[in-house]
């Protein structure tokens, strides 16, 4: 199957359990495909924009189950289910709404005026076109249609907004009387970090026809260069 399309049907398939979960897809993508073993990487957050290590669990282990009988990967895999970080991308027409006011940088497929790569602020939107104020204070209209890559800029502002998120979520989930693992958000440690961790926590598990590990082994709940192996059952 074309890689496009497979990661259209497989987007097809997991969307409508992960909204019954309560969760969004923000980006579905197939890493390494054709190799020895590729990587399904998905984001996804909840109405509110976080997302959780207890969260990233709960939809793994949905996900591997349903992929797993729905049979769509033929290959051995690794799966990993993440938040979309703090400096997310902007893969769908309603992040341009949620975040205006914060920086961003976006790629166009086709340039306006000879210039395809933008930065600035996200300003809003009209309709179906981004509205974006550049670094030089010109507002440009963007056509969402047009977008290759989009995402946002770390900012102090952002991280502050990703806190407060982050910390009422959890109130509001704890006082509701949900069970949730103890995350300590630290801003210096997320500052810190390198660009290969900006997708958020991971959490992955051992499926019959793909290997992940333990988010709970790892204290930043994002695995790196850890391997394991899992045979069929």
């Amino acid at each position: 199957m074309e890689h496009t399309t497979l990661i259209k049907k497989i987007e097809r398939t997991i969307a409508p359990m992960a909204q019954t979960m309560g969760y969004d897809l923000v980006r579905v993508s197939l890493i390494g495909a054709g190799s020895t073993r590729p990587t399904l990487q998905i984001m996804a957050e909840r109405p509110d924009g976080t997302m959780l290590i207890d969260d990233c669990s709960r939809l793994s282990q949905a996900v591997s189950a349903l992929l797993d009988v729905e049979n769509l990967i033929d290959e051995a895999y690794n799966l990993e289910v993440s938040s979309p970080g703090i400096d997310r991308p902007l893969t769908r027409l309603k992040d341009f709404d949620r975040y205006a006011g914060f920086e961003a940088r976006i790629e166009l497929h086709s340039p306006i005026n000879g210039q395809r790569k933008f930065k600035g602020v996200v300003r809003g939107l009209e309709g179906e076109t981004i509205l974006f104020e550049t670094e030089q204070g010109a507002t440009v209209h963007l056509p969402f249609a047009d977008v290759d890559k989009a995402k946002l800029v770390l900012t102090d502002e952002l991280i502050r907004a990703a806190m407060k998120a982050e910390k009422d979520s959890k109130k509001k989930r704890l006082d509701a009387g949900e069970e949730l693992e103890d995350e300590d958000f630290d801003i210096e440690e997320e500052e810190e970090e390198d660009s290969e961790d900006e997708d958020g926590e991971e959490a992955e598990v051992k499926k019959p026809k793909h290997k992940t590990p333990n988010p709970k082994n790892n204290p930043k709940n994002k695995p790196k260069n850890k391997k394991k192996t899992a045979g069929k059952k």
